[in-house]
């Protein structure tokens, strides 16, 4: 064997040993972080927390700034496709005059939501914690009475409860991960 294949197998040995620390060094950044944020938090799951964080891109080469930025990105991004859902639903024939009514607020408010959450985004980035927990508090709000307005009338169940919850549940996560910066 020659120095050259030596030297390949043994960097790569090297390097299959160094990936997985920095890797775990990383993850433990976004498990310590959505622990202590459930811990202190009881609006969210930290299966949740964990497994939606470490989905999105990046998310295992940030600190703890960069976790709270892809927590509203999150957020803005279910916002976005909530408000697509909700299209496609208003889209079929047949609707539940009652169903149409209530997906027509929601919608409203999902298209406000999308706006406020790229607001919060540039808002993070400068630094303004303050409005940026205004803009996702609303935002929260609105996932919480888009379920609600389905609730007023009895028997009515709503096409968007995973949707709202998850809303809300990526809300509750921005919220803390940006708290804990403070």
């Amino acid at each position: 064997m020659s120095f050259s294949s030596i030297f390949f197998l043994l960097s790569l040995l090297f390097l299959s040993m160094i990936f997985p620390l920095a890797t775990s060094c990383c993850t433990k950044l976004i498990d310590d972080t959505c622990k202590n944020a459930s811990h202190s938090d009881p609006n969210f799951s930290f299966r949740f927390c964990k497994t939606s964080i470490q989905a999105a891109p990046g998310s295992r080469c940030v600190n703890l700034r960069g976790l709270g930025l892809i927590a509203v990105r999150l957020h803005r991004d279910n916002a976005t496709d909530t408000r697509c859902y909700i299209r496609q639903l208003l889209g079929k024939k047949g609707l539940d005059p009652a169903v149409k009514m209530r997906l027509e607020d929601c919608l409203d408010m999902y298209i406000d939501g999308v706006d406020s959450l790229t607001e919060a985004i540039r808002e993070y980035r400068d630094g303004n914690y303050y409005h940026v927990n205004v803009l996702v508090s609303a935002v929260m709000t609105y996932s919480t009475t888009c379920e609600d307005g389905f609730k007023e009338i009895k028997g009515l169940a709503s096409p968007l409860t995973k949707q709202n919850d998850d809303a809300f549940q990526l809300g509750a996560i921005s919220l803390s991960f940006m708290n804990m910066q403070k």
